[in-house]
Parts: C-alpha cells; structure tokens; sequence
C-alpha cells in the first residue's frame, strides 16, 4: 500500500483510541444512558471526539473509563466523586508502572 493511502476503517477496528461509537451506542455498551455520558464528559473525566456533524464519538479506552464510572455511580458514588476516583486510580496505575520500569530497567538500558 503507498504511503499516501488512507487506512481503511477496518483497519481502525483494533485501535483503542478510534473514536468507533456514537453516543447512543456507547450508551448501550456500558448500560447507561446518554445523559450519564454528558454527565461524565462534564465532570471532565472523558472527552468524546466530535465527528464533522458535531456528534459525539467515544472509543473502546474511553468506554471502559466511563464503564468504570458507572459501576463506582452504581455502588452510591456521587458522579463527581466517581470520576475523580476513576482518574485517580489511572494516576496510581501510571505511577506504579512507571516505578516498576525504574526498579527494573529493560536490558541494555543504560541505569546512568
């Protein structure tokens, strides 16, 4: 394929960060309801990509965020509280990572 050819859309289809799903589905996907969705966009935990028409448009990563929130909203966590726990604990999976590769630099890494 030449280098100036666009990837076709199913070649999107793995891609985490492809914006693949309309509000209503994404909706749908995770058991909630477009309004949770605005809610969550709101709170800034998400921010959905906008298609050419204004639509908002959610990928796989951003569905289990959301996914996540949901579950915290359903446990009696107020939406606000949810979303800073879920952006929380994806700093504390960061972090953690990132001390794990300190502690245990790959090989040929230079430890200086």
């Amino acid at each position: 394929m030449p280098p100036d050819t666009p990837p076709h859309a199913t070649d999107r289809l793995d891609d985490d960060d492809y914006p693949a799903y309309t509000m209503g589905r994404a909706a749908e996907m995770i058991g909630a309801t477009p309004g949770f969705l605005r809610a969550i966009g709101e709170a800034r935990l998400i921010t959905p990509l906008r298609s050419e028409g204004g639509h908002r448009r959610y990928s796989r990563y951003q569905l289990r965020i959301a996914a996540r929130a949901r579950e915290l909203v359903d446990a009696g966590a107020p939406i606000e509280a949810a979303c800073r726990i879920v952006i929380l604990e994806d700093q504390l999976e960061e972090a953690l990572r990132l001390n794990e590769e300190l502690r245990h630099p790959a090989p040929g890494r230079d430890s200086a």
